[in-house]
Order: structure tokens, then sequence, then C-alpha cells
């Protein structure tokens, strides 16, 4: 069990818009939540890495550029410039989806070789790296199996989901994750994480990040109950 203030629950979510018709509208919305919720990221796509970089400037809240987005299907050349051009252009975070046409057919020599250099490179620039399983299209055995690449890697997380696909986060695949990686490896849940209570129910199943495009009402709704119950922290 562990202590949270509503504040250590803003600082677990990762604010999301990842629609390919996000407007700069939008990503303003995006960052000016972000700033008053006190969120640990904004998770973008890559292009929008400068605009988030400028509008964010100034505060402790990352810019996080998806790398490979959503279907990770382009080549490791590809993803590890545009996780450079990502970070040259200000992102501060990565969270990058792995190759599932290799996974699916036990390349896990090309997995861990494309895991490699796009850790190497978020390694080398002091930023945080994230893996994306996309475990709604995964075999338990699979996602184990990946956990083991993550294991001799060691990227700072890895991820269920894009939430762009046939399904997102669940608490079984949170508790999967968690029990299969190695403890310097963080769990990230995301996808279909709409609602106070399946939020924290990820962050019990031993997420410690939380990416969703709900924050703002989740952390609404967090609030009040904190208020009702006249608490400034709760245990998960």
């Amino acid at each position: 069990m562990k202590s949270y203030t509503l504040d250590d629950l803003a600082r677990l979510v990762d604010h999301t818009n990842l629609h390919s018709d996000a407007t700069r509208e939008d990503m303003e919305r995006l960052c000016d939540e972000a700033r008053r919720y006190h969120f640990k990221m904004v998770a973008i796509n890559s292009v929008q890495s400068a605009l988030c970089s400028r509008l964010l400037a100034g505060t402790d809240i990352d810019t996080g550029a998806a790398i490979g987005f959503p279907l990770g299907q382009t080549s490791i050349a590809c993803k590890v410039f545009e996780t450079r051009d990502a970070l040259a252009a200000g992102a501060n975070e990565i969270d990058y989806v792995v190759n599932l046409t290799e996974v699916k057919a036990g390349n896990w020599a090309y997995v861990e070789d494309e895991m490699q250099q796009i850790v190497g490179v978020c390694r080398a620039a002091g930023v945080p790296s994230k893996v994306i399983f996309e475990n709604c299209l995964l075999t338990d055995e699979e996602k184990i199996a990946l956990c083991e690449v993550a294991n001799r890697v060691l990227p700072t997380f890895v991820k269920t989901s894009t939430g762009f696909s046939t399904g997102g986060a669940t608490v079984k695949d949170v508790r999967l994750m968690r029990a299969h990686v190695d403890p310097r490896v963080k769990v990230k849940a995301a996808g279909g994480i709409r609602t106070a209570d399946a939020f924290l129910d990820m962050v019990r199943a031993g997420a410690e990040r939380i990416g969703c495009s709900a924050g703002v009402p989740i952390m609404d709704e967090l609030r009040r109950r904190f208020e009702e119950r006249g608490v400034s922290s709760i245990e998960l």
C-alpha cells in the first residue's frame, strides 16, 4: 500500500491527444489542462513536439512523443530517426510501438534490436522510454516474452496499449506485466481508462503511469471524493 495525495495521482497522468485531426487549438487546450491539473506529461504525435514543448516551457510537465504510432509498422531506422527528430524538436519522453509482425513471427532478436536502439537513444538523451506492447493483439505468452526482452534492455516503462486498436488496458495485463518485468522497469496502463474507478484499479494493479484522454474528468471526480471524505490522501 502507498499513500497518494490528489497531486500525486495527477502526476501519474499522461494527458493524451493522439488524434490525427487534432488542431493547434486542441494542443493549446491539452497543454493548458496539463498545467492546471499538474499532469506529468502530454502525450502527442511526434509532429506536435515543437509546439507542445514551447507551450509547456518553464513548467515541469513533459512533452511525450509517440513513435511509430499507432501501428508500429515502420523500420527500426525510421523509428530511430523519428525518435531523434522528436527529441530535437523538444520532446522529453518517448513512447514507441513495437513491430507486432516480428513479435508474431517470434523474431525476438529483431524486437530486442529495435528496443535496444530506441531505448539507447533515449538513455543517451536522458529521457524516459516507454515500449508499447498492444496487448489486445497478443497472447499471454507473447506479452511475457516481450517482458523478458525488456528485462534485458531496461526501458523506463512497458506500456499496455496504444488505445487505437481492438482493446485497451486491463487490470489482468497490468498485473501480468508487473509480475514478469524487472523491478527497475515500470508499467504504464493506457487505452480505455475513462473513469476514476478504472484509474484507481490500474494503480492498485501496479501501474505507475496512466495514459488517458479523460484525465480532467477523472481528477475532478477524485477531487470530489477527497472533499466528501475530508481526506488529503488515500491508500492504494
